[in-house]
């Protein structure tokens, strides 16, 4: 009997295979290089920290794939034609504008509470106060008050009138419920103890479509569906974001099935993922996105030697970075002149440019009293080497190799570089927050379209222990010009008025040299084959922000 049944148990065998065949996908794993130096939405910006909070938080509004700005976690976007924005005039007399938010109904945190109004007002008042220590510190200025027009529904009021008011940046809501005690209790010491580091895993933090559940310092995060989460339902259970600093392992763990995708964000090299896509043909999808990336090195200007002009343009000018381009990234990135990508609508192809020139860069180190002594390395009058302490995050292999180049073109010019390299969350959180680098830093800046970049070149954005490290001018850059027109731009609602003050920050950008340009980076993003949906921005909004559209083929 058994005998005459085994061919249709077979047959059936057979014909479930293919099914059997496909796994069932609980848990999506990836790779990034860094790990958040906090999980604190509002404090300090680093790729790693917003990466993976797009799987956990919706910012109010942010600018999606076709780098428009949208709601997220807001109805409808104020603007002065439908009426949810208004020009009015401030108590003391000056033009000013009222913008309405709504919240979507279905927002909730974690633990079930609806993200409302005191949510948002929380934040508001938290930023407003200095010793918090929040970024975006010009925001919490200019927005001087917030009115509570009921559960869902805020009025800010701005002492100006700018041309993308409509956007909330960084300036999300917070548990009020869970974070206020912690700050009303003392708001100097309020990053040292707030809930979003202390107590991560807590569900109320978290109101996206997953929610963070453990956390393994430097190593990894752990993310899994939100109960609380009311919209489209996400692909996966569990998500796990690992941190893999050295890009070699980082691309081995693909290659073994240890991870199964790399951020592009924060991933490989492109010259790195172009090999691997030629090895592993077909066993991959990698899309290269140009984008917003700033690549560069931030100069410590209280450095006497730094100080000084003609150092700063000699060290850009012994920089080849078209043949770095080439030789080390296959030519996929674009060499920065300045730090507005010929992406961004208000780049000036006019603006001046340092274009590689050993000779000039020989004779601007002469002319500032740095000669070469008997081992190439020029020497000042009292006899002091010129030294520059270059700075990176450790374990990146590409740029580790552009600090090994830089290092032997700078020696060329007579300038003798030391690296010295410190992982992603100590660079980031201490050594730049702090400004305890002492000469060059590699990193990149990643922007929104036509963002206005105050944070970083605004004298008032230096930070300092008495603003509680807020602010993220880190060469401690001051021009009285550079400030007017960071302050004027936003304020300029014509378009092609706006771009002429554009060119004029270009020009000075150019001249002064606060940090010398590198590229604009493309990122890498590989994913399995399996996997669908994922869609590189370009820009500071990450990919992650909508997870809920990522599907298993």
């Amino acid at each position: 009997m058994a005998a005459r049944c085994l061919p249709a148990l077979v047959a059936a065998l057979i014909l479930a295979a293919p099914a059997l065949a496909q796994p069932q996908r609980e848990t999506l794993t990836i790779g990034i290089t860094q790990f958040p130096s906090t999980f604190h939405p509002n404090i300090d910006a680093m790729a790693a920290k917003s990466y993976v909070l797009g799987f956990a938080r919706r910012p109010v509004t942010a600018y999606g794939v076709d780098w428009q700005l949208t709601c997220l976690l807001c109805e409808t976007l104020p603007t002065l034609e439908n009426g949810l924005a208004a020009r009015e005039t401030t108590p003391e007399g000056k033009p000013g504008l009222r913008a309405t938010y709504r919240l979507r109904a279905d927002a909730r945190w974690g633990d079930g509470m609806p993200v409302s109004a005191e949510d948002l007002r929380f934040a508001w008042e938290a930023g407003r106060n200095g010793e918090t220590g929040f970024g975006g510190a010009e925001f919490y200025r200019s927005a001087y008050e917030l009115v509570v027009e009921d559960a869902r529904t805020v009025t800010l009021r701005f002492d100006k009138v700018t041309f993308d008011f409509a956007s909330l940046g960084d300036f999300q809501p917070l548990p009020a419920h869970v974070e206020r005690p912690r700050w009303a209790q003392e708001p100097r010491t309020y990053r040292q103890r707030t809930a979003y580091d202390t107590e991560t895993a807590n569900p109320a933090l978290w109101h996206g479509p997953y929610r963070v559940t453990a956390v393994q310092p430097g190593a990894g995060v752990t993310l899994e569906r939100n109960p609380a989460w009311q919209g489209a339902a996400p692909a996966f259970r569990r998500i796990q974001v690992r941190t893999i600093e050295n890009t070699a392992a980082l691309e081995a763990q693909l290659l073994a099935g240890q991870v199964d995708m790399v951020a592009g964000e924060l991933g490989l090299p492109v010259e790195q993922a172009a090999a691997l896509e030629r090895r592993a043909a077909g066993r991959f999808e990698v899309a290269y996105k140009p984008g917003l990336i700033y690549e560069h090195l931030d100069l410590r200007l209280d450095n006497p030697v730094l100080a000084d002009l003609r150092v700063r343009q000699a060290l850009l000018l012994a920089i080849d970075r078209a043949q770095i381009v080439a030789r080390l990234f296959e030519g996929r990135q674009t060499v920065a002149h300045g730090s507005v990508n010929p992406l961004d609508p208000m780049h000036d192809d006019a603006a001046p440019q340092w274009p590689f020139d050993p000779a000039r860069a020989a004779a601007l180190l002469e002319a500032a009293g740095w000669t070469r002594g008997p081992d190439g390395i020029r020497r000042n009058a009292a006899g002091g080497r010129l030294q520059v302490e270059l700075m990176t995050t450790a374990g990146n292999r590409a740029r580790e190799a552009v600090q090994q180049v830089l290092q032997g073109m700078w020696r060329q010019a007579g300038i003798e570089a030391r690296i010295r390299n410190e992982p992603p969350r100590v660079f980031f959180a201490e050594t730049l927050s702090k400004r305890k680098f002492q000469g060059a830093a590699l990193f990149a800046w990643i922007s929104a379209p036509e963002s206005v970049p105050r944070s970083n070149l605004h004298s008032e954005e230096i930070p300092s222990e008495a603003r509680n490290w807020s602010g993220q001018n880190y060469p401690g850059y001051r021009n009285p010009e550079m400030d007017a027109l960071l302050e004027a731009i936003p304020q300029e609602l014509d378009r092609e008025k706006r771009r002429v003050l554009w060119s004029r920050l270009q020009a000075i950008y150019a001249a002064d040299l606060p940090a010398l340009p590198l590229w604009f980076r493309a990122d890498a993003h590989v994913w399995p084959q399996w996997l669908e949906n994922v869609r590189p921005t370009g820009h500071l909004n990450p990919t992650s922000l909508w997870v809920e559209e990522w599907r298993v083929k």
